[in-house]
Order: structure tokens, then C-alpha cells, then sequence
């Protein structure tokens, strides 16, 4: 691969929007507070006068790892293979998996402006395209009641979505009421995803796995795509034995820790679809060689996406190098704008582009532009100022403690209670 470029520049920006008012949401296991979201925008700028982008983990932690220890790296070196500047820079990180978490997310925004300086798609740098569109699923579904679950879902699939998630966790009998209502909203066309991550986040209300089982099979009667993390996401050995009862299919992978964990977690299946968030878990290089172990698996293939769409059009250049039998699902969260009321506002989520993205009938046709192909707005890091703090807690019944949520997504949440 050629090219002449230099690095002149690596900067990350973070930005937040302050919800109008918090967003309290009562559930089983206790009450959910949503302050704020955050996001970063990585700026990657060449000496040509080049400029490549992606999204970031919104967190201070990550601002510090690319201002301290990945810029400094990259600052003056020739752009030419991406690859060769990762083992460099892995060499001299030590092996230090978080700081390489960092640096993958940067790798991003590399691609993006090789592929401007070059003429191509970042597809054609990360794989080869051979398709041109992706697969979007609607994604909000927040502790509500469950007749405002399944009125969600219709907006959703009235948006032309042709499949919905939803986090329930309102106690067994109303979760499943809720599924059944969905159902009935949305008809046989529209697939539904269960997205049970909550249940392990209740302290000592968490469905234990005999009652995750029951639900399974009782939820299976109205033919769910999927029922996501129901148990904690690194019992690899409670998914297998709750995969071999064969009820419904599973999907976990947002909380993967390493390439190790996600190997264990295809290769002796535990799901049946794998999930991983391109921004927190590893990028392109880690996710190239998952799908691989997807393919190898006969296994199915998602991505998590859970911020804007600079987030969304950076997962789907790499999701359209593999076949839909192999990378299936792109995950694309629906703010409540006006369109939609749903789960809250983020309206810095579509603001990050000058352009909305190309979604037709809930399938994204990915852009064949230079790079990317996208045009980021940069006014956005003015425009939405950082605001410090977590941004969403959960304050649990039993035992009695509020835990912060960070927006780093492979993270459940801090690991001591907050006073």
C-alpha cells in the first residue's frame, strides 16, 4: 500500500449533552438516572492538510491515553500501512490492553484519512466490500411500562426498521407481557430482540438461571430473534448450558475484556450471535479476527453501536466486507427526535455529520466515498461542551447502592458503589 503522508496531528475532543431534565426510570431491581451522554471525536490530520475522523469512548481516561501516550506516538510518522504503526505502537505500549483499545479506536480515523488520500472506501482498506448495505435494527426499549414498549416498537418499525430491541426487566411476569404486547404491536414481520442485560445489573432481585430458562422458553412462544446477556456476560459456562436447553437463540460480546474471552466465548459456543462495539473492545483488527471465529463457528455476527452515527458508518465499513450470513446486524440506536419519541434525546448523536446517513427501509447503504465517505461537522465539539461526571446511574434496592455508568460500554459499571 503507497502513500506519502505524514502525521502532523492527532487530537481528541469530548463532548456531552446535558439531557433537558434527568431521566428517571423506575425498574425491578431499583431506578436508572440519565444525566447526560457523552461522545469523543478523534481528529487525525495529515501534512498535506488531510483530515481522517472517528469516534471515541467519551470518557476522560481515553481523552489522556490519546493525548499523552498515542498522539505523541503517531505525531510525524509516515502513513503509509496502518498495520505496521499498530505493532510499532504495541511494541512500545507493552502489551498494555486498555492503552490498545485506545489506539484501535485512532486506527479508525488512520483508515479514514488513507482512504481519502488514496481515492478509496475505508471498506477496500479493512477487507474488500461485497455488499453495499447493512442490516439496521431499531435499538431503544428503556424501562417503561410495557403498552409503551410495544408503541414504541410500531413507531420503530413504522420508521421502516424491520427489527426492535428492548431492555426490559420489570419482574418475570410483566417482562413477558411485555414481549407478547410487542408481538401483537408489530406483527409477524418484525423481528424482536430482548436485550436482558439488566437482570444481572438488579444486585439480589437478578433473575437466577433457572428463571432466565423459564423466561427463555415462555419468550421463545413469541419468536424473538434473540434473548442478549439474560446472565452475567462472563459465565461463559452458565451460556453454554442455557444455549444447549436450545430455546431461544443468545447473544452476548459488548463485555468482552480480550480476544481470549471473545475466543472462548465463539469457539466452544456459548451464543449464537456475537456482539462487539468497534470504539471499546479493539477496533478493526479485533474485530476482523472475531468474525473470522463467527465464520469458523457458524455463528452469527452483530455489532453494538451505542453512540452517534460517526460510531454506526465507521462499524458498517467493515460489516459490508463480509457476507449477512456471516455479519448479519448493525445495531442503530433511535433517539427520541421529532420523528419519534422514544428514549430520550441525544440530539449530538445526527449533529456530528453534515449529512444524515443513507437509510432506506431500515438498511444503511454505505457510502463510497473517500474514506469514511462521511463529512464530520466539527462545530459540534463547541456546540456541546464537556460536562464532567458519569452519565447514568443505577441505584439498586438490594442491597442498597448507587453504581456509576461510564461510556465505555465493554464496562458494566464502576467498580465501587457511589456513597
Amino acid at each position: 500500500m503507497l502513500g506519502g503522508m505524514r502525521i502532523r496531528r492527532v487530537q481528541s475532543f469530548l463532548m456531552s449533552y446535558r439531557l433537558p431534565e434527568p431521566s428517571v426510570m423506575t425498574y425491578y431491581g431499583g431506578e436508572r438516572t440519565i444525566l447526560k451522554r457523552d461522545a469523543m471525536l478523534i481528529r487525525v490530520e495529515s501534512d498535506n492538510g488531510l483530515v481522517g475522523y472517528a469516534p471515541g469512548q467519551g470518557s476522560e481516561v481515553a481523552h489522556q491515553r490519546i493525548t499523552q501516550t498515542v498522539a505523541p506516538f503517531l505525531k510525524g510518522r509516515l502513513l503509509a500501512e496502518p498495520d505496521a504503526l499498530r505493532v510499532m505502537f504495541q511494541e512500545a505500549a507493552n502489551g498494555d490492553l486498555e492503552v490498545l483499545k485506545v489506539y484501535s479506536a485512532v486506527e479508525v480515523a488512520l483508515y479514514d484519512l488513507l482512504g481519502k488520500e488514496l481515492g478509496v472506501p475505508v471498506s477496500e482498506l479493512v477487507g474488500g466490500r461485497v455488499r453495499d448495505r447493512m442490516k439496521l435494527y431499531g435499538s431503544a426499549g428503556m424501562y417503561q411500562p410495557p403498552e409503551a414498549y410495544a408503541a414504541e416498537a410500531a413507531g420503530i418499525a413504522a420508521l421502516g426498521f424491520s427489527a426492535y430491541k428492548m431492555r426490559p426487566a420489570l419482574g418475570p411476569d410483566e417482562d413477558l407481557r411485555t414481549v407478547k404486547l410487542i408481538r401483537e404491536a408489530v406483527g409477524p414481520s418484525v423481528d424482536i430482540m430482548v436485550d436482558a442485560h439488566s437482570w444481572w445489573r438488579m444486585g439480589d432481585r437478578s433473575y437466577g438461571p433457572e428463571r432466565v430458562e423459564k423466561l427463555a422458553e415462555q419468550m421463545a412462544e413469541y419468536e424473538i430473534l434473540w434473548l442478549e446477556e439474560p446472565l452475567p456476560p462472563l459465565d461463559h459456562a452458565a451460556y453454554r448450558k442455557l444455549r444447549a436447553a436450545g430455546s431461544v437463540a443468545l447473544a452476548s460480546g459488548e463485555h468482552e475484556p480480550s480476544e481470549a474471552s471473545f475466543a472462548d466465548l465463539i469457539l466452544d459456543p456459548c451464543v449464537d450471535y456475537a456482539q462487539m462495539d468497534i470504539v471499546c473492545q479493539g477496533g478493526y483488527t479485533t474485530c476482523r479476527r472475531v468474525l473470522a471465529d463467527v465464520e469458523r463457528a457458524g455463528l452469527r455476527f452483530a455489532f453494538h453501536s451505542w453512540g452517534t452515527d460517526l460510531e454506526v458508518v465507521a462499524a458498517a465499513h467493515l460489516g459490508i466486507c463480509w457476507p449477512d450470513t456471516v455479519c448479519e446486524w448493525l445495531e442503530y440506536p433511535v433517539y427520541t427526535t421529532t420523528a419519534l419519541k422514544t428514549m430520550y434525546p441525544f440530539p449530538l448523536a445526527q449533529d456530528i455529520l453534515k449529512q444524515p446517513l443513507d437509510i432506506r427501509e431500515g438498511e444503511l447503504f454505505v457510502p463510497t466515498k473517500p474514506g469514511l465517505g462521511i463529512e464530520v461537522d466539527e462545530s459540534v465539539v463547541e456546540r456541546y461542551p464537556w460536562i464532567p461526571g458519569p452519565w447514568s446511574f443505577f441505584k439498586l434496592i438490594s442491597p442498597a447502592a448507587t453504581y456509576a455508568v461510564t461510556s465505555d460500554h465493554s464496562v458494566q459499571w464502576t467498580d465501587q458503589p457511589q456513597a
